[in-house]
C-alpha cells in the first residue's frame, strides 16, 4: 500500500494536467489510468486522432480543388487508407508519450488498471488498495446513444468507430449535427463519402451563434454534406452489408428511411463513472448523473474532488484542463479559479468555427444593450491569397461600456483567431482596445481587428 497527497482517476486532459500541476506544487501524486496508453479519450480516440484525419483530408480537398488555381498541376493524390491510419497513429503515440514522459520528468507516478474507491481516502487498483488525503475523479465521458440505436462499432459507430473504420465507406449517415458529427462527416466527404447528417433540432451545432450556424450550414452544403434537419431518429437495423435507418421528420410527422455502408452516432456524450463505487461512498449526482461539485470541486464526500467531463459544464479538454490546474491549486492551499465566461470553443472544419462569450441571441434574451462589429474574409487580403475567404468575424460589446461581450468567428484559422479575444475578455478589454492595437499585415488576425472598428466608426476594408 501507497500513501499520497493527492491520487487523480483518469489521465485524460483534466486528469493528467491535474496530476503534473499537483506534482509542480510540491505534493506527491499518482494517476490511475487503465488504458495502455496515457492521455485519456482525447489523446487515443477523440481530440488528437480526429484533428490528424481533418488536417490530412484538407490537403486532399486542396490538392483537388485549390492547387489548380495556384499554379500547381498534375494528377490529384490517392487516398492510401492504411498509410492514413497509420499517420494517425504515429501522431496518438507522440502525444501519449509525451504525457508519459512529463509523469517521469514531474515524479508522478502511474497506477496502471482501473480504480474504485472503497472507502474514504482509498483508492483500490487491481489488487492494490492506495491512501489519499484527496482523491481527484477526472474520469471524463463516454458517447451516449438513443432508444432504437444499437452500437456494434463495425456498422453502427460511435466517434472511436469511425475514427478506426477498416475502409472509407460510400455512404455514411451521420445522426446528430454537433461538433463531432461535422467534423467526422466533413473527413469521409473530403474522402468521397456520400455523407447525411440527421439533426433532431432545426439548426446545426445547438447553441451556436445564428448567423454563423446559417453561414456554416451553406458552406457544409456546397461541400456536399446533405443535411436534415427537424429529423428524430426512430431506429437503426445493422444487416450484413449495410445499416438501415429510420426517422420522422417533425415538420409533418413524415416516416423516412436511408440507407447507408455505416451510421455515426454523434448524440453527445455522457459522465462517465463505472466502477467507482460512488453509490456505496453517497456521492451525490445530478438528475443527468454529473457528479454534484462545488466551487472548489469539492464533492458531497470528505476529501474527494471532480473535475472535467463528470462534472457541469461544457465536454471541452480545456476546460477540464483548467479545472485541472485550479483543483491542484486549491489542494496546495492557493485560490483556484475558472472564468467559465472567457472559455472557447471551436470546430475543425474547414473554415473552422469558433466562438467565446455570449451570442446574440443570449443577448437580445437578457434585454442586454449590446452592438454588433461584424467583417467579412471577403475584405482581407490574406484569406483572398490563401483562398479561403468565407465566413466572417463577429463581435459583441456593450453599447454603453463598449466592453467585449463575445465573438464568432467562422473563417481560416478561426481557432487560432479567437483567443486574441479570449485575452482580451480576460483583461475587461473594450472593443476600442482591439480596434486599437497594430496588427500585422497582411494576415487573418486583421479581420478581427476590423470587426472590432466595426463596433466604432466603421472597418477600413469594408
Amino acid at each position: 500500500m501507497a500513501s499520497y497527497d493527492v491520487i487523480i482517476i483518469g489521465s485524460g486532459p483534466g486528469g493528467y494536467v491535474c496530476a503534473i500541476r499537483c506534482a509542480q506544487l510540491g505534493l506527491k501524486t499518482a494517476c490511475v489510468e487503465g488504458r495502455e496508453t496515457l492521455g485519456g479519450t482525447c489523446l487515443n480516440v477523440g481530440c488528437i486522432p480526429s484533428k490528424a484525419l481533418l488536417h490530412a483530408s484538407h490537403q486532399l480537398h486542396e490538392a483537388e480543388h485549390n492547387f489548380v488555381h495556384m499554379g500547381l498541376k498534375g494528377k490529384s493524390p490517392s487516398v492510401d487508407w492504411d498509410q492514413m491510419q497509420a499517420y494517425k497513429g504515429d501522431t496518438i503515440a507522440q502525444n501519449t508519450k509525451g504525457i508519459e514522459f512529463l509523469f517521469k520528468k514531474n515524479k508522478v507516478d502511474w497506477l496502471k488498471g482501473w480504480a474504485s474507491i472503497p472507502q474514504t481516502g482509498q483508492v483500490k487498483v487491481g489488487e492494490e488498495t492506495h491512501t489519499a488525503k484527496h482523491i481527484v475523479i477526472a474520469s471524463g465521458s463516454e458517447p451516449a446513444s438513443l432508444p432504437g440505436v444499437e452500437i456494434d462499432e463495425k456498422t453502427v459507430v460511435t466517434s472511436t468507430g469511425a475514427l478506426a473504420l477498416p475502409k472509407v465507406p460510400k455512404k455514411l449517415v451521420v445522426i446528430g449535427a454537433g461538433v463531432i458529427g461535422l467534423e467526422l462527416g466533413s473527413v469521409y466527404a473530403r474522402l468521397g463519402a456520400e455523407v447525411t447528417v440527421l439533426e433532431f433540432l432545426d439548426q446545426i451545432t445547438p447553441g451556436m451563434d445564428t448567423d454563423v450556424a446559417r453561414s456554416f450550414r451553406a458552406i457544409l452544403k456546397k461541400q456536399g454534406l446533405n443535411i436534415i434537419t427537424g429529423a428524430a431518429v426512430q431506429g437503426t437495423e445493422a444487416l450484413k452489408t449495410k445499416a438501415k435507418v429510420t426517422y420522422k421528420l417533425r415538420k409533418d410527422g413524415s416516416d423516412h428511411q436511408i440507407d447507408a455502408d455505416v451510421v455515426l452516432v454523434a448524440t453527445g456524450r455522457k459522465p462517465y463513472t463505472m466502477g467507482l463505487g460512488l453509490d456505496g461512498l453517497g456521492v451525490k449526482l445530478s438528475d443527468r448523473g454529473q457528479i454534484v461539485t462545488d466551487s472548489h470541486y469539492r464533492t458531497s464526500v470528505e476529501g474527494l474532488y471532480a473535475i472535467g467531463d463528470v462534472i457541469d459544464g461544457p465536454m471541452l479538454a480545456h476546460k477540464a484542463e483548467d479545472e485541472g490546474m485550479a483543483v491542484a491549486e486549491v489542494l496546495a492551499g492557493q485560490a483556484g479559479h475558472v472564468n467559465y465566461d472567457v472559455i472557447p470553443g471551436v470546430i475543425y472544419t474547414h473554415p473552422e468555427v469558433a466562438s467565446v462569450g455570449k451570442t446574440e441571441d443570449q443577448l437580445r434574451e437578457a434585454g442586454r444593450a449590446y452592438k454588433v462589429g461584424k467583417f467579412s474574409f471577403m475584405g482581407n487580403g490574406r484569406a483572398k491569397a490563401a483562398l479561403a475567404a468565407e465566413g466572417f468575424v463577429k463581435l459583441l460589446a456593450d453599447k454603453e461600456t463598449d466592453r467585449v461581450l463575445g465573438a464568432h468567428i467562422i473563417g481560416p484559422a478561426a481557432g487560432e483567431l479567437i483567443h486574441e479575444i479570449c485575452v482580451g475578455m480576460e483583461f475587461g478589454a473594450a472593443a476600442e482596445d482591439i480596434a486599437r492595437t497594430c496588427h500585422a499585415h497582411p494576415t487573418f488576425s486583421e479581420a478581427v481587428r476590423e470587426a472590432a472598428l466595426a463596433c466604432g466608426d466603421g472597418p477600413i476594408h469594408s
